[in-house]
């Protein structure tokens, strides 16, 4: 095949740099920290770009002027010469101080990043594929994170929002000024959780529990997301912290506690079938259409098929039994621990009745309720 030519590559590169999109996304730098710790490390960071230049500037442009000045072509001989005792007395001490000084405030970050100690509240982190649940250990309250970013724009049918691949439907909330200790660990496989402007990225390791803190001066929201290759939708692993006054996270706790308050008294009660199909439906669209797709087809080889299942389409207590405690070996998880009464039963109602599976029939959040009283 024919090498492409010099004015190819030329007018590829102008337009690449020339392009909008190819800037949209450019910086310098690392984000505006949001902590002391992340304070820190952004000045770290900078001091050691200042000691790389110029150490770039003192050895390196020197060394690449003597290369080309004394170059065999223009009639330069090799000089043979031995030992100077001095210089090689420099090159070596002057170095060792150098690192000497990168190392000491570089330590003084690292043993600051690991004080977890005294925290004004502990949150646990777990990392799943692909979510992230968060419980506020002592308040008596626990939810799942998931990607918020509409099907539509994942399938490339619509356009992308602000924050592509960077919002969820339920954030984290913390209060500012306050010491909150992360306590992090997976289900599955590995992730990480990263939030760039708090300076945090840990590592969730299933059976092992790693800690980070926070203490986040300015009210506001801030993005991560899984920073480890963790499966087929690792991108779609976002992370949203929005960090609050205390007054007004006190408010927001409030709220939390009453509204998990009603959902508990509303499993109680008989709901028809059609309105457990329509929250069926969010349900399945924000827990698992990853895998089993939107018009139930699944992934051939890999994600079973929902549509004509034979599970789906046999007894509700077996639907109802696969959904709440999985299948151990494979992908499919146990949704008893991640999912409400009411999202299950919601969720499989939805399936039983969707697609080419007209079952006709449901299952009520008592229903669970009861399998999970079986579980204790």
């Amino acid at each position: 095949m024919r090498p492409p030519s010099l004015r190819i590559l030329l007018a590829s590169l102008v337009v690449g740099i020339a392009s909008p999109m190819a800037w949209a996304e450019y910086a310098l730098n690392l984000p505006a920290p949001a902590t002391d710790i992340a304070r820190r490390i952004y000045d770290l960071h900078t001091l050691i770009l200042w000691i790389c230049g110029g150490i770039f500037l003192v050895v390196f442009i020197p060394m690449f002027y003597a290369l080309w000045r004394h170059r065999k072509s223009v009639g330069h001989e090799a000089h043979r010469f031995h030992e100077h005792t001095l210089l090689e007395w420099a090159w070596t001490v002057v170095p060792f101080f150098i690192l000497i000084g990168m190392a000491v405030p570089t330590t003084a970050v690292v043993i600051s990043m690991k004080d977890t100690s005294a925290p004004d509240m502990t949150i646990k982190v777990t990392g799943r594929q692909w979510k992230w649940e968060y419980e506020y250990l002592g308040a008596d309250l626990k939810f799942i994170s998931n990607l918020a970013t509409p099907q539509e724009q994942l399938e490339q049918q619509a356009p992308k929002g602000e924050h592509y691949l960077l919002e969820v439907d339920r954030p984290l909330v913390i209060p500012t000024g306050k010491k909150i200790r992360f306590v992090i660990t997976a289900e599955d496989v590995i992730h990480s959780w990263w939030v760039p402007a708090f300076g945090v990225k840990q590592d969730a390791v299933p059976g092992f529990v790693r800690d980070a803190w926070v203490k986040v001066d300015q009210p506001g929201t801030y993005r991560g997301q899984c920073a480890e290759l963790c499966g087929v939708r690792h991108g779609y692993m976002p992370i949203v912290v929005e960090a609050m006054p205390p007054d007004k996270y006190a408010e927001w706790m409030a709220a939390q506690k009453t509204l998990v308050a009603a959902a508990q008294a509303g499993a109680q009660r008989e709901y028809p079938l059609p309105e457990l199909i329509a929250m069926g439906e969010r349900v399945y669209m924000t827990n698992c259409v990853a895998c089993h797709q939107a018009n139930g087809a699944g992934i051939p080889g890999a994600f079973p098929a929902l549509n004509g299942s034979k599970l789906v389409n046999g007894p509700p207590a077996g639907h109802l039994d696969r959904v709440f405690h999985g299948k151990p070996g494979t992908a499919m998880q146990a949704f008893g621990g991640q999912l409400s009464d009411m999202d299950i039963a919601a969720v499989v109602s939805f399936e039983r009745n969707s697609w080419g599976n007209k079952m006709g029939d449901g299952v009520q959040p008592r229903d669970v309720a009861a399998l999970r009283r079986t579980e204790k």
